[in-house]
Parts: C-alpha cells; structure tokens; sequence
C-alpha cells in the first residue's frame, strides 16, 4: 500500500469511496495496522481516558501527544497519520498554535485535528499557512464537555443544528481538508456532507459521512464501556484475560517453562 496523502484523502469524496480511520496511541499497534488497507491513523487524545486512566481528555498533555505520535510514527505505517492538538494547545493565541502543530508534524504526523468551530477559523488559517494541514473536529468536542454540559448529542435544538452547519461552512472556507462530526443526528451529518466539498468523517453520526472513525479499544473489544455507536469486532480483553489466566495456571503446575522455552548447558 502507497503511502496515503491529502491529495488522496480529499478525492476519497468525489469518487465515492468511503474513507477508514482508527485511532492507535503506540508502535506495536500502528505495526498492524500498517499492514492493512485503513486509510488513516489518529493519534488522538482519548488516549487520555483508554491509555493514561483519565476521565477525560483535559489533562492530555502537549508532552503525551507528542511521545504517542513518535511511537506511532516509528512504525512507518503508510496510513495519513493525523494528531489531536491537546486541551489548551491551540486556544490561547495563533503563535502557540502554530509552534505546538509543528511539534506534532515534527514528532511524525501528517495533519492535525483541532476541535472547535467558526471561533478557532483564524487559528486554523494561520497553522495552514505555516504549511501544516489541518482537520476540523465539530459537534460533540471532548475538549469542551464541561461548557456544553457533559458528553452529549449535539444538534436537538434548531439552534444547534444550524450553528453546526456555520461551523463545518466556516472550518471549510479556512482550509481544512476534511472534518470529523462526532455525536449529532445522522440527518445534520448528512446535511453537512452535501453541503461541504471537503470529506467528513463520522463518529457516533450515522452512515451517510464520507468516512467512519472509530476509537481501537471500543472496535477490539478492550473498553470497560463501549458507546452506542462502536462496535467490537472482537473481544480482545476475554482473550487476554483468558492467556494471563492459562499463564498462571501453567507456571504453578510447573508446565512452563517447557524445555523448548530454556537452554541448559551441556555436561
């Protein structure tokens, strides 16, 4: 698989194909997932909630993402790596931004995400204008739980649905390539597609986006709570439990190590 760029990222749309994207936070992961045919990776800061135990992403720091983006980049996948741009990383001043998504860029991302609305267009028109490509992240923002009141669906109010439709016209016109919609109505995501050129990626959005992302842990079955809107494909934490489980049995019947598993010298 060719390594995947913006150019390729952006046609997805208007060829119709949908686009695959998952988050991964470290090498061994990315190693597998670079063998697939995922489209994209990204690096985001749930990894503060499903990696570091936090009960949410306000304390991801600069310092984390950019020691995740490594890890993930060292595997040399050839999925566009995308990075989530931390709590207070990019809101302060336009300087600040743009420094902290070149350490990203620098630490191996392809892109950043930044989530907001029409009230961060300038930031992200200066972050592009230093050459970094830049995705958009609207509706549910974890970044902003506390002033919209929780973790919640966006868009119940006609109020909201219509400000959401200004902020994907607004992240557009400043430049981003495609824009993630998390937790509204299928039918307000569907709206937005038609109405924008560039590719929006949903989660927890319904199907008509132009692409899916999902958080790994939900899709692998390793959270202790899995939205409504993941799926796992898998239960990875039964399996895990069960070979942890096998291990000790095996080491307190004195069944491993077997003879294969050492080396003894010879008299």
């Amino acid at each position: 698989m060719k390594k995947v760029t913006i150019r390729d990222f952006i046609k997805k749309k208007s060829v119709k194909e949908k686009i695959t994207m998952l988050t991964a936070y470290d090498y061994p992961t990315a190693k597998i997932i670079s063998n697939t045919e995922l489209d994209s990776i990204l690096v985001g800061d749930s990894l503060g909630m499903v990696v570091l135990g936090y009960t949410n992403t306000l304390n991801v720091s600069m310092r984390d993402m950019i020691s995740h983006t490594r890890a993930v980049a060292r595997a040399n996948p050839p999925q566009l790596i995308v990075a989530d741009m931390p709590f207070l990383s990019y809101e302060i001043d336009a300087k600040t931004a743009v420094k902290n998504a070149g350490l990203l860029v620098k630490a191996g991302s392809d892109a950043v995400k930044l989530e907001g609305g029409e009230e961060i267009k300038d930031i992200i028109r200066a972050i592009i204008k230093a050459g970094i490509p830049v995705m958009g992240h609207i509706g549910l923002t974890p970044q902003r739980f506390l002033r919209l009141g929780g973790f919640r669906t966006i868009g119940k109010t006609k109020q909201e649905e219509e400000q959401l439709i200004k902020d994907c016209l607004e992240l557009e016109d400043a430049g981003v390539f495609s824009i993630v919609i998390e937790n509204t109505y299928a039918d307000i995501a569907k709206r937005i597609t038609e109405k924008v050129s560039i590719p929006t990626i949903c989660i927890g959005a319904g199907p008509y986006c132009d692409g899916q992302v999902l958080v790994i842990n939900d899709l692998l079955g390793l959270s202790d709570f899995t939205p409504y809107f993941a799926k796992s494909y898998v239960n990875l934490k039964e399996i895990i439990s069960n070979a942890i489980n096998q291990y000790i049995v095996d080491v307190k019947n004195n069944k491993f190590p077997e003879k294969q598993h050492y080396k003894e010298r010879e008299s």
